[in-house]
């Protein structure tokens, strides 16, 4: 099959989650011997922010590490349906220009061969509709939602039963446990600042836990303004900027635990999603401690693939505990990866993606570029 994905990046990750996903599961289905084209804008605002402040090299971990992945940058005046050109499914990434995806749906509608699917990774449908809204997806033939909240919010739009639920997941091939451990010590937390909508959950769930607990915390992330710099020196976090993801495996495999402390958004109105790293993090063997969501789809196995915490309290008390339990520990990596490997890896989502585009009429076998 000849798949087509328009996304905003895939070079950059740089404050730009849903590339470490994408990049995963298109390398999967190229394994598979699909023929895959991921095209991305000129100008994309990841991949600027990621060249002004690494240049050229800041590109070389995603180089290095998807090898089997390529990209075609394009004017972002061209016609869409030009550069999809013989492709037997055009998927829609929704950070795309709505015209880009109003000209491609225009062109299905019209009969164009190929199947048009919008893939949604955002909150913005609840925290913005205006700006989902703005997309005329008339034309396609379904959307992806990475979130059966989300997908609830497509089917009160009328789309029904073309609307399919595809989370994120591990890439596997690159996050795993480390082949040989080595020395673990404290914490770490790899997220973005973001706009502050859980700067809150930041200093209850994470900063001041770890130094209750006594545990150094090292952070990665961008767009951490100055006020949000002078939070972590007042508690102490070693703070190192950027890191591409493709380090993150090493990263995780330095340190005893980390934190995921979900956005608001994600624990409010699209309640049931959790972000990637949560999923990387228990690819890579690393015990997990989470702040309040709800697993509403029981993608995992609460208290056994990772710890909740209710609170800041019940947080430095599990810090506490997987400081000082090795079982705890052992035994909460071996859970985390079992579920991973059993049900969300990258592998499996391609899989996933191939039985959707069989319901529209697709041929799943492979196919000749």
């Amino acid at each position: 099959m000849k798949i087509v994905y328009f996304t905003h990046s895939l070079q950059s990750c740089w404050n730009h989650g849903n590339a470490h996903f994408l990049r995963g599961v298109l390398r999967e289905l190229v394994a598979l011997g699909h023929h895959v084209r991921a095209l991305e804008p000129q100008g994309a605002w990841s991949l600027d922010n990621l060249l002004r402040d690494h240049g050229e090299a800041g590109l070389e971990p995603f180089r290095q590490n998807y090898p089997e992945l390529t990209v075609e940058t394009y004017d972002p005046t061209a016609d869409p349906v030009e550069l999809a050109g013989n492709a037997d499914l055009v998927i829609v990434h929704e950070w795309n220009d709505p015209s880009l995806a109003a000209t491609l749906g225009k062109a299905r509608k019209a009969g164009s061969r190929f199947r048009l699917l919008f893939h949604d990774t955002h909150h913005r449908a609840v925290s913005e509709p205006d700006a989902i809204r703005a997309f005329d997806l008339s034309g396609f033939d379904g959307v992806l939602a990475f979130g059966e909240t989300l997908s609830d919010v497509y089917r009160r739009w009328g789309w029904g039963d073309r609307v399919w639920t595809w989370h994120e997941a591990a890439d596997t091939r690159l996050f795993h446990p480390p082949v040989q451990e080595g020395p673990r010590e404290g914490l770490v937390w790899i997220g973005n600042w973001g706009d502050g909508e859980r700067t809150e959950e930041l200093e209850s769930f994470l900063f001041r836990p770890a130094r209750d607990a006594g545990l150094p915390l090292d952070i990665y992330g961008v767009r951490y303004p100055a006020e949000a710099l002078a939070t972590l020196d007042r508690y102490g976090v070693r703070y190192h900027g950027w890191a591409p993801n493709a380090a993150a495996p090493e990263i995780f495999a330095r340190h005893m635990a980390t934190v995921h402390v979900p956005r608001r958004f994600y624990t409010t109105m699209l309640p049931g999603i959790p972000t990637i790293r949560v999923f990387e993090a228990l690819a890579c063997g690393i015990p997990l401690v989470s702040a309040p969501w709800q697993d509403s789809e029981n993608l995992f196995r609460p208290g056994q693939d990772f710890l909740f915490a209710q609170d800041g309290a019940e947080m430095t008390a599990h810090l506490r505990d997987l400081t000082h339990d090795s079982a705890l520990r052992a035994s909460l990596v071996a859970h985390g990866l079992e579920t991973i490997l059993a049900r969300h890896t990258c592998a499996h989502r391609a899989q996933e993606l191939l039985s959707i585009a069989a319901t529209l009429g697709l041929k799943q076998g492979a196919s000749a570029a």
